[in-house]
């Protein structure tokens, strides 16, 4: 349907004709099928390398109300330190040059660090849209995911406007750890609700262990304790089954997948993927579908797309829509085959 210049995510605009699309290097895309995409400007500047750079984009559950969107980014620190932001603007999208009004900074991850890897820094919106959840990485420094006083290797819960939602499991410590909903993650490049409303990631393992998990307030998801895949260095980790006082995986992957994002199929078009998860997988180059039972989750199909796969979503058109990594990266339309 179009290409683009490293994609990272990409999402419906309820009630228009358009979709965003985030590329690495800092750029926001307005895309419409049949048009050429065109540029956002007022987006914020973004510190790109290695994994870092313009991220996530999600419509405000009230889009059609108040014209926000929410954006992620790597945001620079000082000495050679960065670390990812959120924040939210009013897309205006009259005339010929859609814009970005109002940017405002609603979360930063803390504290900044060095490196460029495993920010995660994807969004997603409770479904009664009262609350912002965002995934933040470890940024490849392991033991931050177990301290709870920052919020990196965290799922974090917030009300719209960035201050940490009332009830979170460590609201009375105050300040940063008042925003942490769940702790030990290592870089969750997926997080979504199902269709029933509970909360599920999906995460990048070391050399092995790639994991699927139901989030719970207060869990720990055991990283760098606990993992079913070893150290780059070819140091073994202690597997899960090691420590059952942490959150186990609903599934881990070794080999690995390499997820990229993940959705919740709804659409009337896939009866039979419907309430299935769909994976984007980078190192399998596939889609990755998940059944589920309850808290149990299967893996039953991949389907080989022949390229690394960023992203995926559902259209309004109930079609799946995916977009490939890198440069020169497609986005994909997919629709069920005929019964001919």
């Amino acid at each position: 349907m179009a290409t683009f210049d490293e994609p990272w995510a990409m999402a419906f605009l309820p009630g228009t004709p358009y979709a965003l699309v985030t590329e690495k290097k800092g750029v926001l895309k307005l895309w419409q099928a049949g048009h050429p995409a065109r540029d956002v400007t007022g987006v914020p500047h973004v510190d790109y390398g290695g994994q870092g750079g313009l991220g996530d984009v999600q419509p405000s559950p009230h889009f059609a109300q108040d014209h926000t969107i929410y954006l992620s980014w790597a945001e620079a620190g000082p000495n050679d330190t960065r670390g990812a932001a959120v924040g939210s603007a009013r897309l205006e999208l009259d005339g010929a040059n859609p814009r970005l009004d109002g940017l405002n900074i609603l979360w930063r991850q803390a504290p900044k660090t060095t490196g460029y890897g495993q920010y995660a820094h994807r969004i997603t919106f409770s479904p009664d849209g009262k609350y912002l959840f965002i995934s933040s990485g470890e940024r490849q420094k392991k033991t931050p995911a177990q301290d709870l006083s920052g919020n990196l290797g965290k799922i974090v819960r917030l009300n719209l406007d960035g201050s940490p939602a009332a009830g979170n499991p460590f609201a009375r410590k105050g300040g940063v750890t008042a925003q942490i909903w769940s702790l030990g993650h290592r870089n969750p490049l997926g997080l979504r609700f199902d269709l029933v409303g509970r909360l599920w990631d999906i995460e990048h393992g070391p050399r092995g262990g790639d994991e699927l998990n139901l989030v719970k307030p207060g869990r720990n998801y055991g990283w760098p304790l606990v993992s079913n895949g070893d150290d780059y260095d070819g140091r073994p980790i202690p597997r899960h089954s090691t420590r059952p006082d942490l959150a186990a995986p609903a599934i881990s992957w070794t080999p690995v997948i390499g997820p990229g994002d993940m959705i919740f199929v709804s659409s009337d078009k896939f009866p039979s993927w419907r309430n299935n998860a769909l994976v984007a997988g980078l190192v399998c180059q596939c889609l990755v579908r998940v059944a589920f039972d309850g808290a149990r989750a299967r893996e039953v199909e991949r389907i080989p797309m022949g390229a690394r796969m960023r992203e995926v979503a559902q259209g309004p058109d109930g079609a799946i829509w995916v977009l490939e990594d890198g440069e020169d990266a497609r986005m994909r339309r997919i629709e069920p085959k005929s019964a001919n």
